[in-house]
């Protein structure tokens, strides 16, 4: 009642009649007791800060490792996820370390969960961040992210499968699937004639409170012979072919479908004449949604390397025509009615060793990036004018990399006045011109960041840019001090005030780089 009082106060106060105009403006902070409404403030700070010229960015830390280097919100993991290190103090320091792990509980895979808002739950470390993970021996642990306790622990392997190696999201933070790797007979088997019909596993579970909803078979009988790979997102089951084929089946329906039997982590079951504990060893999960004919496709879409995205408003998705001429060709295509839009053929001509990537941008704008080795095109969608049916691409923005200084003439004349004609012409991603490698959105502070490298002999120097989001705007520039090869794998993250570069080379030799945001003085050149 207070509350509802205080909103129809807030109602009465700024002259607002309107629900939704009230939502509105509550979403824009307009009201200062609204919750969220400091913590959108205190971040508005902190970009205008960080932009700042005279802020800078110092590698405060530097580490090497023999083994992979995972970052998750602040948390970063090392030995196999053994040793964890928070990079939020002011110089990273030690959490927990753990001793070393035997092979059989080597860690495969591992999934963030934070505590939802504004929920009950029933244990108290539910309230606080833990990491799920995935072992080689088929066990999925949470584990607490403050100190590496085992809180929970289920078997999964039971007698269907023996590999389970993939944890993803369907729903962030709501419901994960955990998938197979995908099922091979051996060699002697196959001569012998005996033929392999299930091809992936796919279990899936409710998180925090963590519950079994059921496991389910991919199968060839139901799906055909030329399946390569699933995923499950969004309540969506996306199951891809080795033709280029992508097909969309409603995950939910399917569920509720064909669903035999519900049943709950440590529960006694008595099925298919075994007898045990669901989610205790060495009985695992039973295999309780059973797939018994082809459920309604929802959508199919032919695209070069099954490569298929949707997003946008109203709802588009892009696709690469199945023939490898193609490749570097992007159409968007209305999911209504597959018309392409007006302008829908994105096509940068790059001549270049890595392709041009395109993706829905992750702010929920609708709108689209491209990606290219010296530009970066932010597309939207628009509907065209007198054609309220038809939507067109046009260009929002664009990112330029910085090639004042590179001369690639074709024809040049020496001293002597003898001219020399080239025989090649250097490509769109040549080492020694600036290019694009990463693009990324930070969503709190509302910044594009992109990295963007030059490489001249064995040196290579990148640096990080902060782009206004809205228009592209340059806004900050940091150098990273660290030599880049464009040869080895690089990971950058950038975290409100944190910058980190994860670079592996080669040998699984791995390297971390952590960058702090500092207030620059005269007596630190940082």
């Amino acid at each position: 009642q207070a509350a509802a009082g205080g909103g129809r106060a807030a109602l009465r106060a700024c002259g607002v009649h309107n629900v939704c105009r009230l939502l509105s403006r509550r979403a824009h902070g307009f009201y200062a007791r609204d919750a969220g409404v400091a913590h959108r403030k205190n971040l508005g700070l902190l970009r205008k800060i960080m932009c700042q010229e005279s802020t800078k960015f110092k590698n405060v830390w530097t580490t090497h490792s023999a083994s992979p280097i995972a970052y998750e919100r602040g948390r970063i993991y090392m030995d196999n996820y053994q040793c964890c290190i928070t990079s939020i103090a002011q110089q990273p320091r030690l959490i927990y370390q753990k001793s070393k792990c035997a092979k059989s509980e080597k860690i495969e895979d591992a999934l963030l969960l934070e505590c939802p808002m504004g929920e009950l739950l029933p244990s108290p470390s539910d309230y606080k961040a833990s990491l799920i993970v995935l072992t080689v021996q088929n066990w999925l642990l949470r584990l607490s992210a403050d100190s590496g306790e085992v809180l929970e622990k289920v078997y999964l392997a039971g007698s269907c499968c023996k590999f389970f190696r993939y944890l993803s999201w369907d729903t962030p933070q709501e419901v994960m699937i955990v998938k197979s790797a995908q099922n091979k007979l051996p060699a002697a088997a196959r001569q012998a004639g005996i033929q392999q019909t299930v091809l992936f596993y796919l279990a899936v579970f409710q998180v925090l409170p963590l519950s079994f909803i059921g496991m389910l078979e991919i199968n060839k009988k139901i799906f055909g012979n030329s399946v390569t790979d699933v995923a499950v997102s969004n309540g969506i089951l996306i199951v891809m072919y080795s033709m280029g084929l992508v097909r969309l089946y409603n995950f939910k329906a399917i569920l509720e479908q064909f669903m035999e039997q519900q049943f709950h982590l440590g529960q006694e079951f008595n099925w298919n004449g075994q007898v045990g504990i669901v989610g205790k060893y060495p009985f695992g999960l039973p295999c309780n949604i059973k797939i018994t004919d082809t459920p309604p496709l929802l959508f199919e879409a032919s695209s070069l390397e099954n490569a298929f995205q949707i997003g946008g408003y109203p709802w588009h998705y892009i696709i690469t025509p199945n023939k490898k001429k193609h490749k570097g060709v992007f159409h968007i295509c209305s999911l209504k009615d597959n018309a392409l839009a007006k302008n829908g053929i994105q096509d940068m001509k790059c001549c270049s060793l890595e392709p041009d990537w395109i993706y829905f941008h992750p702010d929920m704008s609708g709108r689209i990036i491209h990606v290219g080795p010296n530009l970066i095109k932010v597309l939207k969608l628009k509907e065209v004018k007198n054609h309220a049916d038809q939507m067109e691409i046009a260009e929002d923005f664009t990112i330029v990399a910085n090639r004042e200084n590179c001369v690639n003439n074709s024809v040049t004349v020496t001293a002597s006045g003898r001219v020399v004609k080239k025989r090649f012409t250097l490509l769109d991603d040549d080492p020694e011109q600036e290019t694009f490698k990463i693009v990324d959105y930070e969503d709190e502070l509302d910044l594009l960041s992109t990295v963007a490298v030059t490489q001249i002999g064995a040196d290579g120097r990148a640096h990080l840019d902060f782009h206004c989001n809205e228009h592209g705007i340059l806004l900050k520039s940091i150098p990273l001090k660290e030599s880049w090869d464009v040869t080895y794998s690089h990971e950058v993250y950038f975290d409100k005030d944190l910058v980190l570069h994860i670079e592996q080379k080669p040998n699984r030799r791995f390297s971390c780089y952590v960058y702090q945001m500092v207030c620059d003085t005269a007596r630190d050149d940082d």
